[in-house]
């Protein structure tokens, strides 16, 4: 059995292609099979070698990255992961990208030759780990020939006890049920979500297909970077009929409104106000994602007094599970993404496996069971 995955690295500066061969072949289940220097020449490698993944630049000459994104996605389809610029114009481009098909983007730093380049290396590599396997391109259940090597340890895991991950993997209970409805009684007063991988395009498929009449907020954990979220908030206002908007500290609540947590800053609940108000904190700095699912989770189920309606889409690792958990111990209705339609099946997963979620359902029956549950 082949447990190589094989890679394709295009970019149009010879430092990056050297860069990120290093960096992915420093792992010895990864290999780069060929390198481009523009999407031309990435069609006619992919073509030859027939990658498990392409790694894939933007600005190039004569074929930029968005163009040549598009003919793969036609001609064949496979794992995509951008390699993106933080700046406001990176921004419109990757979210064009994950519109258009690629599954995740890594940050292509300006500093990328001094210590960036260690830092996202672990990140890079276990994000090819993981795309090169996606649902979206395996089917669930199948076995694709890239195995999933168990994810390292942090180097400094963090201290705040509610937030560090688990030293032992709480034993899988009985799976949550599939095809089923959500119980539409106590109707929630406030709807969360949380996703990582794979979220961008999903939640561009989930909250256009909702009504402007939604009688709740929503508030939502992408983890993204900050020069992201508003970028990414106002191209779902422009494809919403309800309100989304980046949040800000300390604004009131609104029925209608979709709240997306800023990058790089935790948001929560808090009590003040008819229905609430958004509080942003980068409290507690220990966690392992800022924004982070468990941290909104938690702090709705600590602090807000009526029913709540909480879902985990696709993404990778496990944050949001232990906030779901106590969710439903306050009588939360719960869903998770089911694995078919993850692009990472590692959010839903570990929330499935705390026996904390009511119903499982694949991304296209999202929406439905929103609009049932909420009567709308």
């Amino acid at each position: 059995m082949n447990s190589t995955i094989r890679i394709l690295v295009v970019d149009d500066s010879p430092f990056m292609r050297k860069s990120l061969q290093k960096m992915l072949e420093e792992a010895p289940d990864l290999r780069v099979v060929a390198t481009a220097r523009d999407g031309i020449d990435a069609l006619e490698k992919i073509q030859e070698h027939k990658p498990d993944i392409v790694t894939l630049d933007i600005e190039m000459p004569r074929m930029d990255g968005l163009t040549c994104l598009k003919k793969i996605m036609a001609d064949h389809p496979m794992p995509v992961l951008m390699v993106s610029s933080l700046t406001q114009e990176g921004a419109q481009a990757t979210l064009d990208a994950l519109s258009i098909g690629a599954l995740d983007f890594i940050p292509k730093e300006s500093s990328f030759a001094s210590m960036s380049i260690l830092q996202i290396q672990q990140d890079l590599q276990e994000k090819v780990r993981r795309l090169a396997t996606s649902p979206r391109f395996h089917r669930p259940g199948a076995h694709p020939h890239v195995p999933h090597p168990a994810p390292s340890a942090p180097a400094h895991p963090p201290a705040f006890p509610s937030l560090s991950t688990p030293a032992a993997k709480p034993a899988p209970r009985a799976p949550a049920p599939v095809g089923g409805t959500l119980a539409g009684s106590p109707q929630a007063e406030l709807l969360v979500l949380g996703s990582s991988t794979g979220g961008p395009k999903a939640l561009q498929d989930i909250l256009p297909a909702l009504p402007a009449n939604l009688p709740v907020p929503c508030l939502i954990v992408q983890h993204m970077p900050s020069t992201f979220t508003k970028p990414f908030a106002d191209r779902l206002d422009g494809l919403c009929k309800v309100h989304v908007k980046e949040a800000e500290q300390g604004e009131p609540l609104k029925a209608g409104t979709v709240y997306i947590a800023p990058g790089g800053i935790h948001m929560t609940y808090g009590p003040r106000g008819p229905k609430g108000c958004i509080e942003l904190s980068t409290e507690p700095v220990s966690s392992l994602h800022r924004p982070s699912v468990d941290v909104l989770f938690l702090s709705v189920a600590e602090l807000f007094q009526g029913p709540t309606f909480a879902a985990i889409l696709t993404g990778m690792g496990a944050d949001g599970a232990k906030g779901m958990e106590q969710l439903k111990r306050k009588g939360a209705h719960t869903l998770a993404e089911s694995e078919e339609s993850c692009v990472v099946y590692g959010m839903p997963r570990a929330a499935v496996e705390r026996g904390c979620v009511d119903l499982v359902a694949p991304l296209p029956d999202i929406p439905g069971h929103i609009r049932r549950h909420f009567r709308i």
